[in-house]
């Protein structure tokens, strides 16, 4: 007997396309939802946004967390440690909040795992909290029985604040699409390890910490940044017909300045996944209104992080909701993923 996709939870529902944000809407934002559901000073779950915030004074108080459960855990260019820290600063800094006040960790651990790798991962953990300025203050450590989890999964929470939150719902017509570097090189990485492929290029995850690359880019231009978001499940293409969805408006990519390494172009083509559907975890989307445009990308070049920083779109009045491709030779329909194509990428 087979089961409808509705019955059961999937892998789907994890990888950050249509089908994970159908599940949230349906079960978890009615599980979780508030009474009146927006109270004023208050960003709540039902905004499905990096992180949640509260108003104290003049300042906001965000506060993220996230889960990690990559395989494998050991990946060119980093490892799941690298990963939770990075990508919870991440989700902090998509909103605003650069200035990290603490994280928190928690390890659940499969029993026989090489305490050696813990360490290792632990360390990796120690190094990327510094390239933050943040530091870990809290966590907690569990441990399962033998085949009862995957090796390790770690959860990591954030708590950030700021003066000035940046929503990924504040696109407006005109504004510029700008991606912080070059595209697809976590995703193509961890698969290229996962799937054994022998390959001359060097392939490398781009895991990294946000914070100081967007604080650049708000130092800039404050009021020019107009929306933000990590591509990470999904990749670019996911993360922009949220941010479009969202915004009210139509997205226009131009397929010529997207920025993909030559290797990840190539192990795209020979696997035939499109990098715009490829998972990122050290880049992100900026909104951009025009005047703002030469100065936010400036900072970001100038930037270790950033130097590949370029306007790949434009926000438009039509096609709301979506993003359309304009490869130079005619226009297409980029199409929403369900899912991401790896799952289990973060």
């Amino acid at each position: 007997m087979t089961t409808a996709d509705g019955d059961r939870i999937l892998l789907k529902h994890g990888a950050g396309g249509r089908a994970m944000r159908r599940l949230i809407a349906e079960s978890v934002l009615t599980a979780f939802a508030s009474d009146p559901p927006e109270r004023a000073g208050v960003l709540g779950v039902s905004a499905m946004d990096d992180g949640g915030a509260v108003r104290l004074g003049d300042q906001w108080l965000v506060v993220t967390t996230d889960s990690h459960v990559i395989q494998p855990i050991f990946f060119p260019g980093g490892d799941i440690g690298r990963l939770a820290i990075a990508g919870t600063v991440n989700d902090l800094a998509m909103m605003g909040a650069t200035e990290i006040l603490g994280l928190t960790c928690s390890l659940v651990i499969e029993e026989g795992f090489p305490r050696r790798d813990l360490e290792r991962i632990l360390g990796s953990m120690r190094v990327a909290s510094a390239e933050a300025s943040a530091t870990v203050i809290a966590g907690d450590t569990k441990v399962m029985g033998a085949r009862e989890i995957d090796g390790i999964v770690i959860n990591t929470t954030g708590i950030g604040q700021t003066r000035h939150l940046v929503r990924d719902a504040g696109l407006q017509i005109g504004d510029r699409i700008v991606v912080t570097g070059t595209i697809g090189d976590h995703g193509m990485a961890v698969m290229a390890l996962r799937h054994g492929l022998q390959l001359d290029a060097d392939l490398r995850s781009d895991v990294a910490p946000l914070a100081g690359l967007i604080r650049a880019a708000l130092d800039a231009s404050i009021d020019g940044v107009s929306a933000m978001k990590d591509p990470t499940r999904g990749g670019v293409a996911g993360a922009v017909h949220e941010m479009a969805a969202k915004s009210g408006v139509g997205v226009v990519l131009v397929a010529g300045e997207l920025p993909v390494r030559p290797q990840v172009r190539g192990v795209s083509e020979l696997v035939g996944i499109d990098p715009l559907f490829v998972a990122n975890e050290g880049k992100a989307l900026l909104g951009v209104r025009p005047d703002a445009v030469a100065a936010v990308l400036a900072a970001l070049r100038g930037h270790p992080l950033g130097r590949d920083a370029r306007v790949i779109g434009v926000c438009v009045p039509d096609h709301v909701g979506n993003v359309i491709l304009d490869t130079g030779f005619g226009r297409r329909l980029v199409a929403e993923p369900d899912g991401d194509l790896l799952p289990r990428i973060c």
